[in-house]
């Protein structure tokens, strides 16, 4: 059973909470009637996190507005996503100056997304020899787990190391790139290599074909 190390580095992916704050949590409002519900839940969900884990340092990482160098590589990345929600948009920057307010360092690089920011200080900070905790729920994470590296998903609690990845999708964390590029993935409209079959024959190709 995957449990999470003393006093890891924990590294939150702030867009993914944000928008599963935004929909979990009710349409809450200030006295002036401006829309505060997903910055009540993202702020409730750091709170948790960090009172069940005790981290040596976090920070939080945002996407940044525009587009990413993925565009230039595809223009139909994320092209069928609906503009952000009205309702959404402005609690976006009171959230950030909370953030910052309380201290934690928020993160937010031009040109990048927060995948790639966190994914790049997980690497470095694992080689460097010491434990992160990744909280996210997005499943393209899960190629950065090794025995330095663990998710957890603070929607539903749940822990993702080696052995929790291998369940889930049939492969190590490291197929998880192979497996994914065979899939596609249709979250950000990016097509899969056609006649390969569904998830668990794609599973099988990424275990026998690139290993």
């Amino acid at each position: 059973m995957a449990t999470i190390a003393k006093n890891p580095l924990v590294l939150v992916d702030g867009s993914s909470y944000l928008y599963r704050a935004f929909h979990a949590f009710p349409p809450l409002t200030n006295r002036l009637g401006e829309p505060t519900g997903a910055m009540y839940g993202v702020l409730n969900m750091l709170k948790s996190l960090i009172s069940q884990v005790n981290p040596s340092h976090i920070a939080v990482v945002f996407d940044t507005k525009g587009k990413t160098f993925r565009y230039e590589l595809f223009k139909q990345y994320k092209s069928h996503r609906p503009p952000m929600p009205d309702d959404l948009r402005p609690q976006i920057e009171p959230l950030h100056r909370i953030i910052k307010a309380l201290g934690i360092p928020l993160i937010s690089i031009e040109g990048v997304e927060a995948d790639d920011v966190i994914g790049t200080l997980a690497v470095q900070a694992a080689k460097d020899g010491k434990d992160v905790l990744i909280s996210t729920g997005d499943k393209d994470m899960a190629q950065l787990v090794n025995d330095h590296i663990m998710l957890i998903n603070t929607m539903n609690n749940t822990l993702l190391d080696r052995e929790g990845v291998i369940e889930k999708y049939g492969i190590p964390p490291e197929l998880i790139i192979d497996f994914l590029a065979l899939m596609g993935d249709s979250a950000d409209n990016i097509p899969g290599v056609k006649r390969c079959g569904g998830k668990d024959r794609i599973s099988f190709i990424a275990r026998h074909w690139f290993t």
